[in-house]
């Protein structure tokens, strides 16, 4: 099945606009190219993908290190906001960025649910999201 990258950047516009406090999103390979993005302006792509790879590459690694099991989730937390990584599929990881007064708890629920509708388009079947 081919990656309809139109569709993606639909899904992300209506998460970015409709998820509270989040100020963007991008859909990453694990080799650091993007898939698709809504980011805020001023941001690279190329940049923010390959930046989001290194940080998973490095989770993982740190994962297996210290005997932590696969790793799900990757939580940047700034005095601007969050930057949250999250596992999507084995082609893919889900980066949100999301402002200083949002509550994690709410923001980690709209990912999970993104998450399920991005994982269909990527594969073309349900899956469960263990998040």
């Amino acid at each position: 099945m081919s990656i309809n990258a139109a569709k993606l950047e639909a899904t992300l516009q209506n998460f970015v606009a409709n998820a509270s406090n989040v100020q963007g999103a991008a859909l990453v390979s694990p080799d650091g190219l993007t898939l698709a993005a809504t980011l805020p302006g001023g941001m690279d792509d190329e940049r923010v993908a390959a930046m989001s790879a290194a940080m998973v590459s490095l989770g993982e690694r740190i994962g297996r290190e210290l005997n932590r099991g696969k790793i799900e989730r990757i939580l940047v937390e700034g005095s601007n906001g969050y930057g949250i990584l999250t596992s999507c599929t084995e082609d893919a990881v889900f980066l949100v960025l999301a402002d200083a007064s949002a509550k994690l708890g709410i923001i980690n629920l709209e990912i999970k649910n993104v998450l399920a509708e991005l994982q269909t388009q990527l594969t073309g079947v349900s899956q469960a999201v263990n998040v």
